[in-house]
């Protein structure tokens, strides 16, 4: 194990290289035979089904309930909506047959040529368009309304340039789809759920979060506005951590999804759709962890707690004994605990091992703790170590991982904090964005400003920010007039 931290690359010598590394060694993914997918091993999957639990339960909250869709959609269903097909085209995985056969020359299997399909199906890269379709024959009258699905499921985009978590052709997300009466209605559920996952992302992820609405560029393709949380990352720069689209009546013109209003006439329906993904695990590793490795929230890390027993075999049974009472404590207020007495690994591995996993609270009890009625805890957060009275230790490490918790959102927010910079010159931009920030900057609103920005600096407006000062001013590159001021940023 001190070899495997050894050959973690330090954050201060290549970010990229540190995080790649840190995802393989901290056993949470690893490439697969596939080009551009990932396997989440156990320990990463553990996270997304901590996140998966409690944004279920926050949707549910919301009137959502779940369902499930066909992972294959007729292509015809992405022509309708134009804007929506002409966003997602070039990612599009294409199921063209339905059948092999032995080749010929004995050389394995092949595509049968014969089993063409009559219309090709697309691995769904979202699922709007085969939910719309059915939608049509849910939604007849007003008392349908409003309809408001969720579902748990992998997506294929076929990128070119992979990182695991971060950007990989096939992951998995949630994507939920409402359907309403008013356009009202479909633009408070949109903002509503942009605030679930602010909410999720700093309550149990620990990472502060910008809202905002994107500029029409960066919008969802075939929305109307797309609301967005955007988190700074270590190196400064930004990463899309949830969006939720006010889609319009769009998919319900290109469907035919009407309904019967009160007044017995016939309207079509207003909609929203919002997702948050597996690269929500992308975030926390970058927003939080160190050299030594992951560094996880408490409220998402799979394991919370480890008891380590040093000690001679002679004094076992007594650790064993000791920490028995504290183990089922934690276990009654639903935090998770191992108790580790392998003796296939020394002590000094362990503790790195379970450093390099994010671990929140180590404790350690050898025998000089037994003679003294101690315990040693560590905290993952600062890696700081105390010995303790080992009576009251269950409260007290109840109370630690509270602690932890609060204690990396408040970091990461003050870093977060300290690199947000109002900024009126381009010049100034150009070179200051090198070191990456959150840049607010006067806007004058039009598609080739935004073109030019990201030409040239590799940045872009990330989202026009909820809860900061709209005033008027002068668009630093255009010199045109400016009437808002957005995020601008390198991103992931």
């Amino acid at each position: 194990m001190a070899t495997e931290l050894k050959e973690l690359t330090k954050r201060s010598e290549n970010y990229s290289a540190w995080y790649n590394d840190l995802v393989v060694k901290a056993d949470l993914a690893e490439q697969s035979a596939v080009r551009g997918c990932m396997v989440i091993k156990p320990y990463g999957y553990a996270i997304w089904e901590k996140m998966q639990r409690r944004l279920d339960l926050m949707f549910k909250e919301t009137g959502a309930v779940n369902a499930y869709f066909p992972l294959l959609i007729p292509k015809s269903f992405l022509s309708r909506e134009a804007e929506h097909v002409e966003g997602f085209a070039k990612e599009c995985a294409v199921v063209t047959h339905y059948r092999l056969k032995t080749s010929d020359s004995g050389g394995g299997v092949v595509v049968d040529p014969d089993a063409r399909l009559e219309e090709e199906l697309i691995i769904r890269p979202t699922s709007e368009t085969i939910i719309w379709n059915t939608y049509k024959n849910w939604i007849h009258s007003w008392r349908d309304l409003p309809l408001m699905c969720n579902q748990w499921c992998n997506v294929m985009r076929w990128e070119m340039r992979t990182r695991p978590f971060l950007r990989t052709s096939e992951f998995l997300w949630q994507e939920g789809h409402t359907a309403h009466a008013t356009r009202e209605e479909a633009e408070t559920e949109a903002q509503r759920m942009l605030k679930v996952y602010a909410r999720f992302a700093e309550e149990w992820m620990a990472v502060p979060v910008v809202q905002g609405v994107k500029s029409e560029t960066e919008r969802f393709a075939g929305a109307l506005d797309t609301y967005t949380i955007e988190a700074m990352m270590q190196d400064g720069k930004a990463l899309q951590s949830g969006t939720s689209h006010f889609l319009g009546q769009n998919f319900a013109r290109a469907f035919g999804v009407t309904f019967l209003n009160k007044e017995n006439k016939e309207e079509y329906v207003w909609a929203t759709s919002w997702g948050v993904s597996t690269r929500l695990i992308g975030a926390l590793i970058m927003t939080h962890s160190d050299d030594n490795g992951l560094v996880l929230p408490p409220r998402l890390a799979p394991l919370q707690v480890v008891i380590i027993p040093i000690g001679k075999p002679a004094q076992a049974a007594q650790i064993a004994g000791r920490m028995e009472p504290v183990v089922n404590y934690l276990r009654s207020k639903d935090i998770t605990v191992k108790y580790d007495d392998a003796d296939n690994k020394r002590p000094g591995f362990k503790f790195a091992d379970y450093e390099l996993k994010g671990v929140p609270v180590r404790l350690v009890m050898g025998g000089r703790d037994l003679e003294n009625n101690t315990v040693e805890v560590m905290r993952r957060d600062t890696l700081e170590k105390e010995t303790v009275p080992f009576d009251g230790i269950g409260e007290r490490v109840e109370r630690l991982l509270a602690d932890i918790q609060q204690n990396i959102y408040d970091k990461a927010k003050r870093f977060r904090d300290a690199r947000i910079y109002e900024c009126d010159s381009y010049g100034e931009f150009k070179e200051r964005i090198k070191d990456g920030g959150f840049f607010l900057c006067p806007w004058d609103g039009t598609a080739e400003t935004e073109a030019r920005i990201k030409e040239e600096t590799q940045a872009t407006i990330r989202c026009v920010p909820f809860g900061y000062e709209q005033k008027p001013g002068t668009d630093m590159v255009s010199g045109r007039p400016s009437t808002r001021r957005v995020i601008i940023a390198r991103s992931y």
